[in-house]
């Protein structure tokens, strides 16, 4: 029997794995039905993962084989085990989700950065926190502190940036149409990220957004609940 495992990314408490990118990967494992062990590992030790197979997580290690990168890992799984629920639906799907990805890279996340990273700083343990502070001080161009003080206005300006998926949730329940694909485990992952992360308060009851993320967590047994918010 092949042992899957999922190298992800924790803090200093293992049981709380946060990265948007390997939520994505667990999602679709489930949604394939596919067995797996995650491993979930501080930032300064996934270099030394698979013998420095890769600089960042998710890493997947699906028997003898090694896969890195979120879309790819999914691409993978599509091809590798066909006869199991598809998470592209063929190339329009997989479009569609080059598309999401961008989306969420270019739009959600700077976003969820805003609002989360000096809450991702206070989860690290001691050492991780010096690589964190150092490098996404330099990337971002501020300090932890001032983007703390601005978590206020990022959180209320946080919901308008989702308009195109809120008119789109408008025609269909799912990105991927009347049930879930991999572009909507795209987006879950980053806003499952912020959940865990700063458990911030971003949609009002009745936004189709926040319905629609509500149904992605009770996917697949509820996997998505299984780690509490902030």
């Amino acid at each position: 029997m092949t042992t899957r495992i999922l190298y992800s990314l924790c803090g200093a408490d293992e049981s709380r794995p946060f990265s948007p990118h390997c939520w994505k990967v667990v999602l679709a494992l489930k949604h394939k039905g596919l067995d797996f062990i995650e491993k979930p590992t501080p930032f300064t030790q996934i270099p030394a993962l698979e013998n420095g197979f890769s600089k960042t997580v998710p890493i997947l290690r699906d028997g003898n084989e090694l896969i890195r990168d979120s879309f790819d890992i999914a691409l993978y799984l599509d091809e590798r085990y066909p006869d199991r629920p598809t998470l592209f639906g063929g190339e329009g799907g997989k479009a569609l989700s080059r598309f999401v990805e961008r989306f969420s890279q270019s739009i959600v996340h700077p976003a969820v950065t805003g609002i989360a990273v000096a809450d991702i700083h206070d989860m690290l343990g001691e050492t991780d926190q010096v690589y964190f502070r150092t490098t996404r001080e330099k990337m971002l161009g501020r300090t932890l502190e001032d983007l703390r003080s601005g978590r206020e206005a990022a959180v209320s300006g946080f919901a308008a940036k989702l308009e195109p998926v809120r008119q789109t949730l408008g025609f269909q329940p799912f990105l991927g149409g009347d049930s879930p694909l991999f572009a909507d485990y795209i987006l879950f992952g980053a806003l499952q990220w912020m959940r865990i992360t700063a458990g911030a308060q971003v949609f009002d009851t009745a936004d189709p957004v926040g319905q629609w993320f509500e149904r992605c967590l009770d996917l697949h047994d509820g996997i998505g609940r299984s780690v509490t918010a902030a």
